[in-house]
């Protein structure tokens, strides 16, 4: 029988709820952007804040629901990677386009480029929560460097 892989550890986890206005977005990337600096985290902290706004918004504009608020959870794994879980209360994950219509439908084709992983999954108690894992070293940090 394999051996089981160990649980990844967290080193650092932080989590804040938001009501669902526009004025959220803001706030959430002001937010991930102080906290990412204080944790010292070594990837592309512009890309992190550019994937958490891009995922708040999807959520203020598809999933407002009366009574509910958006939940914004940042962790930094054992690895030093990062996940940016976007907690909401609606259960359908919208769809990526690949060729979005005018100005919208980028966000998510956004952030599928610059995460490592993109996914989602349902909650038992009520909505979704979609998750971006962003490397410590992002894509677009080697290519800088390259």
């Amino acid at each position: 029988m394999p051996n089981p892989q160990p649980p990844t550890l967290l080193t650092h986890d932080w989590t804040l709820g938001y009501p669902m206005t526009p004025r959220s977005v803001r706030l959430a990337r002001l937010h991930t952007r102080r906290r990412l600096t204080m944790w010292l985290w070594p990837g592309d902290i512009d890309d992190a804040v550019l994937v958490t706004s891009e995922l708040v918004a999807n959520a203020v504009r598809h999933a407002r629901l009366p009574g509910h608020e958006l939940w914004l959870r940042i962790t930094e794994l054992e690895d030093r990677a990062l996940n940016i879980d976007v907690s909401d209360p609606v259960r359908v994950f919208p769809a990526i386009r690949q060729e979005p219509e005018g100005e919208d439908g980028r966000g998510l084709l956004v952030v599928a480029q610059l995460a490592a992983e993109l996914d989602w999954f349902l909650r038992a108690d009520v909505g979704k929560t979609v998750r971006a894992r962003l490397a410590p070293t992002s894509s677009s940090t080697l290519m800088k460097e390259g």
